[in-house]
């Protein structure tokens, strides 16, 4: 068996970078809206919203920042209740409490999409969706804006895991009314911390930016019709979510690198996928035929499986030097929603909870090479085959 990878660390910073860093650090000049004009961050925001095909987009302190941002951007009253889909991480429906809105979870399939059916039949009793692509998994995009827009609902999506996934041939983080996405560093572009918010909105991307902490006239800095901004000045509060100048100069450089990433990530988890698949006690979902994915890293579902067996998966494959997470049987998971006590007591969601007992989560970076995803399917393979094909006792 191959050197297994060092698969803990994050995508590195373009040597591009350090020169902009070290400038910025002799200088002190980190708050954004310091420079008159053509700011680190300013200009984040100039080049994202342009390879995304999209008019606005404000750089913000997390994707959970945007996700708020996005909430109280829209006017939501106090209580407005937010459908999400159960399979989220706990980020998501905090970003809706922190709104002071009210989290609406829906049932979510084997394949790790929300299950269409209970979707449609929550949605008359919800006033806003969230859609989380989780771990990059894209649900029925179209069927979802069209149960959504014959109700007048708008649709903020939760893009943090699908930088760079386009369905039918759009970028996910474009489709809805609102798009947010992560520049954490296990992402595909790794800011350390940030977050990013796009629309073609001028009123809600004004609003947004005044919440986000553009105080006084700050505003004027953000290329958006100042008529848009005039009429919010010192009527919103300022939740201070911005981003800093660093963490710009940081991100700016690897936008170049995201188109290789994200072929470089889909070859790898292709890769491993079409090994593992092939065991009995494996399945891997399929892509969906109008889903063209950018994976960060590997889900797959146990099959036919006690819950002693997948322990004994998990124990197995860390020994062997892969580290692998069943989102509902690791302690404490922020991913299974019965653990989020800050809603009260979990829902009954009898499919979602079954899919999260076998589902795995495995890190793959973009950054590996073809011959150290043979090494990590190859402990993935050898560890369940160690659990369900025991070593036959010799007879006395």
């Amino acid at each position: 068996m191959a050197d297994l990878p060092n698969m803990h660390d994050a995508e590195p910073i373009p040597e591009s970078a350090r020169q902009e860093i070290d400038r910025l650090l002799q200088s002190g000049d980190l708050f954004r809206y310091t420079a008159p004009e053509d700011a680190p961050v300013s200009l984040l925001e100039a080049e994202f919203a342009e390879m995304m095909g999209v008019k606005y987009a404000l750089a913000v302190s997390s994707c959970s920042a945007a996700l708020f941002l996005s909430l109280k951007s829209m006017g939501l009253p106090r209580g407005a209740r937010v459908l999400i889909p159960a399979f989220t991480f706990a980020a998501v429906p905090s970003s809706i409490v922190h709104a002071d809105c009210v989290p609406v979870l829906c049932e979510v399939d084997h394949s790790y999409r929300i299950n269409l059916a209970d979707f449609e039949a929550r949605l008359d009793d919800v006033d806003a969706v969230m859609i989380s692509h989780m771990r990059g998994h894209t649900s029925d995009m179209d069927r979802i804006l069209e149960l959504a827009d014959a109700r007048g609902l708008p649709v903020i999506e939760d893009a943090a895991h699908s930088l760079g996934t386009l369905w039918n041939g759009r970028k996910i983080g474009t489709l809805g009314r609102v798009g947010c996405f992560s520049f954490q560093s296990y992402k595909m572009i790794n800011g350390g911390e940030g977050g990013i918010l796009l629309t073609d909105d001028a009123d809600l991307i004004a609003r947004a930016v005044i919440l986000s902490g553009a105080y006084e006239h700050n505003w004027k800095k953000h290329p958006v019709l100042h008529d848009a901004f005039s009429k919010w000045q010192n009527q919103l509060p300022l939740y201070n979510l911005r981003m800093s100048n660093l963490s710009a100069v940081v991100i700016r450089p690897q936008l170049a690198e995201l188109d290789r990433r994200v072929r470089d990530g889909r070859r790898n988890h292709d890769h491993v996928a079409a090994r593992i698949d092939q065991s009995p006690w494996i399945t891997v979902p399929p892509s969906l035929p109008q889903e063209e994915r950018a994976p960060d890293s590997l889900q797959f579902s146990l099959c036919d499986m006690t819950d002693g067996d997948v322990d004994a998966f998990v124990d197995t494959a860390k020994a062997m030097g892969v580290s692998i997470q069943v989102f509902g049987r690791s302690k404490d998971n922020a991913r299974a929603f019965w653990n989020w006590g800050f809603l009260g007591p979990a829902p009954d969601l009898p499919k979602t909870r079954a899919m999260l007992s076998r589902a795995c989560d495995c890190r793959l970076p973009a950054r590996l090479t073809v011959a150290e995803c043979d090494a990590v399917a190859d402990v993935i393979l050898s560890a369940i085959d160690h659990v369900m094909r025991p070593p036959v006792q010799a007879l006395a």
